[in-house]
C-alpha cells in the first residue's frame, strides 16, 4: 500500500501548499494529490487557489514524490483540450511523475462559468468525449473531433512529455466503472467498496491496475481539538458525493450540514493522537484492492 498525502486547496493558500508539497516529500510520503476547485466545500475552510499553477511550483519543490489532480473535471471550466495541454506542461516540468486524475465534477466549482448543472449521465457523456479528447492529444500530433458535446479543431501539443500522462477517472459505481475502466489506466475512488475494485478489474479484461482511494483524518495531540476541527471544516463530507455533487455553493452545504454533530463527524473520520484508528481505516481500502491512498490531514 502506498501512502499519499492530499495538497487541499480549499484549506490553504497556493504559498502554504507549495511548502506543505515540500515538506510531505520529506516526511516520506509516496506521492501527492491536489484538489481543483473554485470555492472552498465550506466558509470555514476559506481557500481555493488555481491548482494548476499551484502544481507547476510544487514540480520545483519535489523530486520524487508523484503527483497527481485528484481530481479535475475537464468539461465545463476547462476545455478538454486545455485539460490535455496543462497535465503534459506539468508532466514536463515534474520529469514523468505526473498523472491526470479526472471526474465529473461538482456544481460548486462548474456553475461559476454560467453553463447550468447537467444530470449525471449528460455528465459521465461529457467526461468520455473529454478523456477521447485528451487522449487523442497525448497521442501527438495534429487533432480534430466533433462530438455531441465538443469540437476540436486541429489542436496539437507542442510540448509533448516523454512520457505520456497517465489518465485516471473517479468512480463511484457500476455505471461510471462499465463507462471509463477500459479507457483509464488507473481507478480513483473516495470509497473502500470491494466491489469497484472488481468490476474495474473485470471490466477491463487485463492485468489489475492501481486504485486510489483517498481518507480524511485529524490528528492531533488533543482528541477534543481535533475532532472540534473535523466538524467545522469536513462536516459537508458527511452528504457523501451523490449530494455534495449537486449543491451549488458554501452556503448550500452549511445549510445542509447544519444539524451534523461533532459525535457524527469523529464516527466517521478518525480524530485525535491515536494511529491505530487511521491504519484501521487505511486496512479497508487495502481489503477492498486499493494500492493506494492519498490521506487528507484536517
Amino acid at each position: 500500500m502506498r501512502i499519499g498525502y492530499t495538497l487541499m486547496t480549499e484549506q490553504a493558500g497556493p504559498n502554504d501548499l507549495v511548502r506543505y508539497a515540500a515538506g510531505a516529500e520529506q516526511a516520506g510520503f509516496d506521492f501527492e494529490v491536489m484538489s481543483d476547485h473554485y470555492s472552498p466545500w465550506l466558509a470555514e475552510q476559506g481557500h481555493a487557489p488555481y491548482a494548476w499553477s499551484v502544481l507547476g511550483a510544487v514540480t520545483q519543490v519535489t523530486e520524487r514524490a508523484e503527483l497527481m489532480t485528484y481530481v479535475t473535471c475537464p468539461t465545463m471550466r476547462y476545455h478538454p483540450a486545455v485539460v490535455a495541454q496543462k497535465a503534459a506542461t506539468v508532466q514536463a516540468l515534474s520529469g514523468g511523475r505526473f498523472t491526470l486524475g479526472l471526474g465529473a465534477g461538482e456544481n460548486l466549482n462548474e456553475h461559476v462559468v454560467g453553463r447550468g448543472w447537467p444530470p449525471a449521465n449528460v455528465r459521465h457523456d461529457m467526461l468520455a468525449e473529454a478523456v477521447q479528447i485528451i487522449g487523442g492529444l497525448f497521442d501527438g500530433g495534429y487533432f480534430d473531433y466533433e462530438g455531441k458535446h465538443f469540437r476540436v479543431d486541429s489542436a496539437k501539443l507542442w510540448d509533448l512529455p516523454e512520457t505520456r500522462v497517465p489518465i485516471g477517472v473517479a468512480v463511484s459505481g457500476s455505471q461510471s466503472v462499465r463507462r471509463f475502466a477500459a479507457v483509464a489506466d488507473l481507478m480513483i475512488a473516495v470509497e473502500p467498496k470491494k466491489e469497484l475494485s472488481q468490476e474495474w478489474d473485470a471490466t477491463r479484461l487485463g492485468p489489475p491496475t492501481r486504485k486510489v482511494g483517498q481518507l480524511p483524518v485529524s490528528w492531533g495531540t488533543d482528541k477534543d481539538a481535533a475532532v472540534k476541527r473535523a466538524h467545522e471544516q469536513f462536516r459537508w463530507f458527511a452528504g457523501g458525493w451523490k449530494v455534495n455533487a449537486e449543491l451549488p455553493g458554501p452556503a448550500g452545504f452549511a445549510g445542509a450540514t447544519q444539524f451534523v454533530r461533532e459525535d457524527d463527524v469523529a464516527g466517521s473520520i478518525p480524530c485525535g493522537p491515536d494511529a491505530e484508528p487511521i491504519a484501521e481505516a487505511v486496512r479497508g481500502f487495502a481489503e477492498a484492492g486499493f494500492t493506494d491512498v492519498a490521506l487528507v490531514q484536517i
